[in-house]
């Protein structure tokens, strides 16, 4: 078993689905002899130089080109350089990826997965760290998983290759070579769907996914929290976070995107219409500020800081 970062995970998934099944393709831009914009995808061309597919700067294409591979039976693995350029395949995801298995009455699906590094960590410039997963979890027969590990991100991305329908995987920038962690070079599969107590807890529910997941850990000391991992943000595992939420009764939310109609908006709805009468306090969400993600000086004054977290964990316990 062997110790290895994010990186190298995602890298060693879609080498061992390849050789598992040839319908496992890669496109996207630079995917092949660059080894892509994060070098993820390096090494695996000259393994397998008939399904590796490098494109022109045109993610529309890319996406719509990846629609048609999957509706025809290959299972198209896209890469898009960042979350940021995303927004040009919107069209194809949500009119077409999104609709192809209730337009043809269940005659076609559309196994297809997009990855694409997301958030914020790494600092560069205007559109590379985009956190809208809330937008694809607006689509209905979309999926969207979002790994904190170089563990689940490798079983992750094996069930969203085998997974039947089209599924946005969105990998945290900042996580690619943070972390290292021991993942099996023998292929496993993480469900999708069902996220993961990373700590359990009595007095409070912390929600977080990606790299607010480790925020949130590095915030907690001195409070007995029960931690969530959501892992799958669609469709979410509502029993986790139910059962969690009626033992502690209290729920602090963690996300990096803006606050206005982020996903923490959603999970705080679901929570009060299903377990209102279990909560001791108010639900708080620490959230990236309403307004476009800014240039480097200032990242990490719009990012949740660990002083915003243990703020609102204080907040709930002191209700």
């Amino acid at each position: 078993m062997a110790r290895i970062n994010m990186v190298q995970a995602i890298n060693l998934a879609l080498r061992q689905e390849m050789e598992k099944d040839r319908d496992v393709v890669l496109i996207g831009e630079d995917v092949g002899r660059d080894g892509g914009v994060f070098r993820i995808t390096e090494g695996l061309v000259e393994k397998f130089p008939d399904r590796i597919f490098d494109t022109p700067l045109a993610e529309s294409g890319i996406a719509g080109v990846a629609v048609g591979m999957a509706a025809y039976g290959l299972k198209p693995v896209a890469e898009i350089q960042f979350m940021g350029f995303i927004y040009a395949c919107v069209e194809q995801i949500f009119s077409h990826a999104s609709r192809i298995r209730s337009r043809s009455r269940g005659r076609y699906t559309c196994p297809l997965v997009i990855r694409t590094p997301y958030g914020l960590g790494i600092k560069p410039p205007e559109l590379h760290s985009e956190s809208t997963e809330a937008l694809f979890c607006h689509m209905p027969g979309i999926k969207v998983v979002v790994p904190s590990s170089p563990y689940n991100a490798k079983g992750l991305l094996i069930s969203a290759i085998r997974d039947p329908d089209p599924v946005v995987f969105l990998e945290p920038t900042r996580l690619y070579r943070l972390i290292k962690e021991e993942v099996p070079e023998t292929e496993y599969a993480i469900p999708l769907e069902k996220a993961r107590i990373v700590q359990e807890g009595k007095d409070i529910t912390v929600i977080a996914w990606g790299s607010m997941l480790h925020r949130v850990l590095e915030s907690i000391e001195g409070f007995d929290a029960e931690v969530i991992d959501l892992m799958t943000l669609s469709p979410y595992d509502e029993e986790t976070i139910l059962n969690s939420v009626k033992k502690t009764g209290r729920v602090v939310i963690v996300h990096e995107a803006t606050r206005n109609c982020g996903f923490g908006a959603e999970l705080s709805a679901f929570i009060a219409e299903e377990a209102m009468l279990h909560l001791k306090s108010p639900i708080v969400r620490v959230t990236g500020l309403d307004a476009v993600i800014p240039m480097a000086r200032l990242e990490d004054y719009y990012a949740p800081a660990k002083e915003k977290i243990v703020k609102a964990l204080k907040k709930v316990m002191e209700y």
